[in-house]
């Protein structure tokens, strides 16, 4: 089962490329950040046109999370209030739109977008962090089912230095700072972990590149958008990596698609004994 995730900036901006790489890798799911409209103008029909289901939670101009599925979306939850009902903070943060789930083939899918933080003496620093803290807590809320889980999307967050192309200069300001990785830890917790780095552990791995000062042309970039499994799924994962041309196109995103591939359903354990046999002296 392959699954990606790609912020667009924009879907109706980026329709024909979402179209144009659904059509050329043909993942199960693609997860998509800041489609930017309001639910009403999405363009669901051009997507379903594609041969994809779809969902989304979005508003005007800003934020906007989406699901693209070959498989039916199922228990479908919009925002941290999804999992986290009559609670004022989970209402508060859920105002912006960045938080959408699914069950997908049996597996708990939740796609986020989170704040950007601006800078650290800024209240969009604070409101991150606390909005980071409500998720932690939705997280929790989800455990509760023992779904599979995957948890996607543009987190906004270098977890390592190792994830930015400056990191002597960047570090421990906004997007590196110790609290907004501390946060980003403990709402993993031992339960989550990076697919990407199972198998791409170095650096000069990137998924994002600003618009500004030349970064795409000098290849100055951050991994930023990150794709978390639990531990029955990072065990059948094959592959994970950063679909870094599409960041080349003519009015590209500035985001690239990162796209991880499962094994899924899992093979019983009579058809996996049975393989590992093949591997035995």
């Amino acid at each position: 089962m392959q699954i990606a995730t790609w912020n667009v900036n924009s879907i109706r901006t980026r329709l024909t490329q979402v179209k144009g790489w659904l059509e050329e890798v043909s993942p199960d799911l693609l997860c998509l950040q800041e489609t930017k409209v309001a639910d009403p103008f999405f363009p669901k029909a051009e997507i379903e046109a594609s041969g994809y289901q779809v969902c989304f939670h979005g508003q005007k101009s800003y934020n906007g999370v989406a699901l693209i599925s070959r498989h039916p979306l199922k228990d479908i939850r919009l925002g941290l209030s999804g999992e986290l009902p009559c609670d004022s903070k989970a209402d508060y943060f859920g105002e912006q739109k960045r938080v959408i789930s699914a069950l997908v083939n049996g597996i708990r899918v939740v796609n986020v977008y989170v704040p950007n933080g601006s800078s650290l003496n800024s209240e969009k620093y604070t409101y991150k962090i606390q909005w980071l803290n409500c998720l932690e807590r939705y997280l929790q809320a989800q455990s509760k089912r023992d779904e599979p889980l995957c948890i996607l999307g543009d987190f906004n967050i270098a977890l390592e230095d190792k994830d930015i192309h400056s990191p002597e200069r960047l570090t421990g300001g906004i997007m590196a700072s110790d609290a907004e990785r501390g946060a980003l830890q403990n709402l993993l917790g031992e339960r989550l972990q990076d697919v990407f780095r199972l198998f791409e552990p170095g650096t000069h791995h990137w998924s994002w590149w600003d618009y500004r000062s030349g970064a795409w042309a000098r290849d100055k970039g951050w991994r930023i958008d990150h794709i978390y499994l639990c531990e029955e799924l990072l065990k059948n994962a094959k592959s994970c990596e950063i679909h870094k041309k599409v960041r080349g196109n003519d009015q590209p995103s500035d985001h690239a698609p990162v796209l991880t591939d499962i094994s899924w359903p899992p093979l019983d354990e009579d058809d996996s004994d049975q393989g590992n046999d093949l591997f035995q002296y």
